[in-house]
């Protein structure tokens, strides 16, 4: 549902989605616990992180109880998992990966200032998630994400990226600029 008016950006309201396998898996993996010593296998997170030094840390996040944004960010040289110390609910928006191979001179394709290609989301393929529980997302190559987001004061969560994600693959969409659109979260 989208609400505007001629002075500002349009907002869009999104209502989470049931976060499963199926509905996820266009944008990343839901990991659960599983058995000690089990073998490595497909319910295990699928990781690339060939092109750099792997980064996991805890990040102690506050003021995101707002449950709006106007950016979404990619990483195109990593895979990367997000997740809440304590299974705490939170939220998180995405929209389809969309890293390509210049081809030539694509009227929507955009260089990226890391040098990679990507064609910029539209605000009609943005979803968002409400993860509960024990697990972590593993979000896919290119993956665009925002958030995470939650209800509470301040919330910890691990990630796990490269070590220079956040200074040489950090690609942001400025929605609230490129196409005078704010989402909503409405939970």
């Amino acid at each position: 549902m989208a609400e505007g008016s001629s002075s500002g950006p349009r907002r869009i309201r999104l209502r989470p989605e049931r976060l499963d396998a199926s509905s996820f898996e266009p944008f990343g993996q839901i990991v659960s616990a599983g058995k000690d010593g089990a073998a490595f296998g497909e319910h295990d997170a699928q990781l690339d992180l060939s092109r750099g030094i792997p980064r996991f840390y805890i990040m102690n996040l506050k003021d995101r109880k707002h449950l709006t944004f106007g950016n979404i960010t990619h990483h195109a040289r990593v895979t990367q998992c997000l997740g809440s110390i304590g299974g705490h609910t939170w939220y998180l928006g995405v929209a389809p990966a969309s890293v390509i191979e210049h081809q030539g001179d694509e009227q929507d394709v955009v260089r990226a200032s890391s040098g990679h290609y990507y064609v910029r989301p539209s605000p009609d393929q943005v979803r968002v998630f409400r993860v509960e529980g024990p697990h972590f997302l593993k979000l896919h190559v290119g993956t665009w994400h925002a958030g995470p987001f939650f209800k509470h004061d301040s919330m910890n969560f691990y990630n796990l990226e490269l070590s220079d994600t956040n200074e040489v693959d950090h690609t942001t969409h400025v929605f609230e600029k490129e196409d005078q659109v704010i989402f909503e979260i409405d939970d």
